[in-house]
C-alpha cells in the first residue's frame, strides 16, 4: 500500500468531489458535511466510472397512513453518486446501494493532514 497527496482541502466545495488518477487507479474523493470520503471510481455491475456520475440527494417517497403517496421527499443527510453507464446509486459516505447493502463501491482510506488531502492505494 502507498499513500499518496491529491491536494488540498480547500480546493474542494461541500458537497463536491474530484477524480484523481493515482497510481494507475482512479480514485473518487468526496467533501460532503464536512468529511472526506474516498472510492475506487469503478462500479461492481460493469465497471463503469461511478464516482463521475450526478451527486443527487436520496430521494424516497412518502406514504400516508391510508397509504396514499404523499410525494417525493429528497434527503438533507444523504446523498447518492450516481453511475453514469446504468444509473447505480451508492451512498457517498458508505460506498452501499441504498436498497441492496450488499452492493457497494471499494472504499480507498483518505485522510487530511495539515490541510492536505492522503488516499492509500492498495498495492
Amino acid at each position: 500500500m502507498s499513500e499518496v497527496n491529491v491536494g488540498p482541502a480547500s480546493s474542494f466545495t461541500d458537497p463536491g468531489r474530484k477524480v484523481f488518477e493515482v497510481g494507475g487507479q482512479e480514485v473518487g474523493v468526496f467533501l460532503l458535511g464536512g468529511e472526506f470520503y474516498a472510492w475506487e471510481n469503478r462500479c461492481p455491475h460493469l465497471d463503469g466510472p461511478a464516482c463521475q456520475g450526478r451527486l443527487l440527494p436520496l430521494a424516497t417517497e412518502a406514504v400516508n397512513a391510508d397509504r396514499t403517496s404523499r410525494g417525493r421527499e429528497f434527503s438533507k443527510e444523504h446523498m447518492n453518486i450516481v453511475c453514469p453507464w446504468h444509473g447505480m446509486e451508492f451512498d457517498i459516505r458508505t460506498g452501499r446501494h441504498p436498497t441492496n447493502q450488499a452492493i457497494r463501491l471499494r472504499k480507498v482510506p483518505v485522510r487530511v493532514e495539515r490541510g492536505e488531502i492522503y488516499v492509500t492505494l492498495r498495492a
